[in-house]
């Protein structure tokens, strides 16, 4: 007896092939394009900042270090947008308190409602204002009553202490954003907060990042935006 092979139409053969290869080019594309659900968390500050939708938060891990997470709050809750960012805070620390010429970084909950920088806007939603040349400052004169803001004047013709304040015309002011702390202007209270770019050190008080994270925060932030800051 000889065994006979099975007849195969080689035209089916191919159009199974064909249909097969679409089928896993189809599940391919699907899985590499399907976007992943991002992960809904309970951060540290829960409902302390209010109605807020982005919060970017600071935690002391150091003396004068520290770590960022920024937040977005969606109707799913919070999710988180970037961790671990290492920072930088003043000399002496995060504290419950400050007040002004100590170099600590103050505790608490506060708006991100405008930035500024020596460097063109990177876009956003918060008001920029482009320092250029030495005539920007930031009051802090506690004797004065634009104490706790940016004025621009010729330094001698400033009706504040230029000596007691800061010129904003500085590497660490490529870019910044103004902490809201001391927004009641209390003489001695503290001023000038910011968070800017880093110089590789401890600051006066403010908070500090590298600057090519800052500018990509900034894009980002809008207003109703709000630091949250812990030990």
């Amino acid at each position: 007896m000889t065994l006979t092979r099975p007849l195969i139409d080689d035209d089916v053969v191919r159009r199974l092939v064909v249909l097969l290869c679409a089928v896993l080019c189809v599940l391919g594309v699907t899985s590499a394009t399907m976007p992943g659900a991002a992960a809904t968390v309970e951060p540290w500050f829960g409902n302390a900042v209010g109605t807020a939708t982005q919060v970017v938060s600071v935690v002391g891990v150091g003396h004068s270090t520290a770590k960022i997470d920024v937040y977005q709050r969606t109707p799913a809750g919070w999710e988180a947008v970037a961790a671990g960012i290492p920072a930088h805070v003043g000399s002496a620390g995060i504290t419950p308190q400050t007040k002004e010429g100590e170099p600590s970084t103050p505790m608490g909950f506060y708006s991100l409602d405008s930035a500024f920088g020596t460097a063109p806007n990177p876009g956003g939603g918060l008001p920029y204002v482009q320092v250029v040349g030495s005539d920007y400052w930031w009051d802090s004169d506690s004797g004065s009553p634009t104490y706790n803001t940016m004025q621009v004047c010729k330094k001698a013709q400033c009706p504040f202490s230029t000596a007691a304040s800061e010129n904003l015309n500085i590497p660490q002011y490529r870019h910044a954003v103004v902490i809201g702390v001391n927004k009641s202007r209390t003489p001695g209270d503290g001023s000038a907060y910011f968070f800017h770019t880093t110089d590789g050190g401890p600051t006066a008080g403010c908070v500090a990042i590298d600057d090519a994270t800052l500018v990509k925060i900034i894009a980002w932030l809008r207003p109703g935006a709000v630091m949250a800051i812990a030990k």
